[in-house]
């Protein structure tokens, strides 16, 4: 069953680029948004950190942290953000208890083939880890700019 808005956070660890560990129950007490991508360095995927790498200051200055997830390894992580100088900071769900607790791991469907993949999907937790707001089946122009003014509506609340 997938994460609903109002849920808590789920407590599952991830791992950084550095191969630190990263326990998601440790970002209760301030905005957190999490977003979950399929690859790193393709197209859809190379905008969407760049669009939250630009705006993460404009998040930092509403207290919130953002963190995007991918299943690549840590090593290709560390590449991706050299190549496009990003400054969101990225992990790796090796496991995959992440994507299943918040329901992105699917079947996917590309030229006629079936496999499971990662949906484009993003969540934005609020100060008391409680889910505030989810994005499904993310399009990544202007996704990154809708996040940072639902935290705006979700601190005027």
């Amino acid at each position: 069953m997938a994460i609903e808005e109002g849920d808590k956070i789920p407590a599952v660890d991830l791992d950084g680029t550095e191969g630190e560990a990263i326990a998601l129950a440790d970002k209760v007490g301030k905005p957190f948004v999490l977003y979950f991508y399929p690859k790193d360095d393709t197209s859809g995927c190379t905008r969407e950190a760049q669009d939250f790498s630009a705006l993460l200051p404009e998040f930092a200055a509403l207290g919130a942290e953002v963190l995007g997830v991918s299943k690549d390894p840590p090593i290709k992580h560390q590449k991706f953000i050299n190549k496009y100088d990003l400054t969101v900071p990225l992990a790796t769900d090796t496991e995959g208890k992440a994507m299943e607790a918040f329901g992105v791991w699917v079947e996917k469907q590309l030229y006629g083939k079936r496999y499971m993949g990662i949906d484009r999907s993003t969540f934005l937790f609020d100060d008391q880890g409680k889910l505030f707001r989810a994005w499904r089946r993310v399009r990544v122009p202007g996704h990154a700019v809708d996040v940072l003014e639902s935290i705006k509506e979700m601190q005027a609340r």
